[in-house]
């Protein structure tokens, strides 16, 4: 598909190239990927079966974990089946539109999962800062208002950067040098001001995400400070190893996706391949080994896993 040139604000399409430099090693690029999107699809839907079909596991620790293997879920698949596509069979044409609602739709993915990290991280403070106000402080009532509040923020984020996106004039070209429609990938093939769009992306990663990186901080050292007074060396060993699988999938989130959102801002000597593979492994990797991380650290769910797969064993 050869790239067209638009006179008009908006083209009817984008053609996604994959990772510029680098077409000679998109099919071998594609195997990792292809095995990792597997394993994240395999890994949350058994998670969420686990959780659904066990009664035991319907608690609020693992009634958010169900809801961040949701958003994993939608995350790799709103990315990398069209990833693959471009890959595989040089389809990289995709309707503006389309385009448009991709990265709307990763924003709001990224800030719900952001919402979810930071729920778990108060349901970890409760757990061991106040056990015994526990099932009080964490009703079925204000989940249900952290859930709603989580979905509202994420569209309240998400929305806008449909509209700055619509009101750029693309002039220039419609070939986007990356795998799929990343905002400032997008923004930076207008020819006009772009800088509404800079500021708003920033801000957002500081205000929201950022805001929900400071208070998941905090929850910590006050978690840890818990953890420390505690006269049971065993009791200490189970409090760290319960919050250690969470602390593990904070990182692996947080760290790329951030690296990639300033590096497309300050780090313009990075190569591109480099922005695009860290971009494309942000949508990835976490999802790939947040169910691994939580079956191999978590005993219930290492246990219903086990039975689960028993069962399946004697069926077949």
């Amino acid at each position: 598909m050869s790239p067209s040139n638009h006179t008009g604000t908006s083209p009817s399409f984008f053609i996604l190239v994959g990772i510029p430099g680098k077409e000679d090693l998109h099919l071998w690029i594609s195997i990792p990927f292809f095995l990792m999107y597997l394993v994240a699809l395999s890994g949350n839907s058994g998670l969420l079966l686990i959780i659904a079909t066990e009664r035991s596991l319907h608690q609020p620790m693992y009634l958010f974990l169900s809801l961040l293997a949701g958003a994993d879920l939608m995350l790799t698949t709103t990315t990398v089946p069209k990833m693959l596509d471009i890959f595989w069979a040089d389809a990289g044409e995709i309707p503006f539109a389309a385009c448009i609602a991709q990265t709307s739709l990763l924003v709001f993915l990224f800030v719900s999962e952001s919402a979810v990290l930071l729920a778990m991280a108060f349901d970890r403070y409760v757990a061991i800062c106040m056990p015994l106000r526990y099932a009080t402080v964490l009703t079925p009532r204000l989940m249900v208002r952290m859930g709603v509040a989580g979905v509202v923020r994420s569209c309240c984020t998400a929305i806008p950067f449909a509209f700055l996106l619509k009101r750029l004039p693309y002039c220039k070209t419609n070939v986007i040098p990356h795998t799929y429609c990343e905002h400032m990938a997008v923004a930076t093939l207008s020819c006009g001001d772009i800088t509404a769009n800079n500021i708003y992306g920033l801000a957002v990663s500081l205000l929201s995400t950022g805001l929900d990186v400071v208070l998941i901080a905090v929850s910590y050292v006050l978690i840890l400070r818990s953890i420390f007074r505690m006269p049971s060396r065993d009791a200490r060993g189970k409090a760290l190893s319960t919050c250690g699988s969470h602390v593990c999938v904070i990182l692996m989130f947080y760290t790329p996706a951030y690296f990639t959102i300033l590096a497309h801002r300050f780090g313009q000597n990075i190569p591109r391949y480099v922005h695009i593979l860290l971009a494309n492994m942000y949508l990835l990797l976490p999802p790939m080994l947040n169910p691994i991380i939580y079956g191999v650290k978590t005993k219930e769910i290492r246990e219903q896993a086990v039975l689960l797969f028993s069962q399946i064993g004697k069926s077949i």
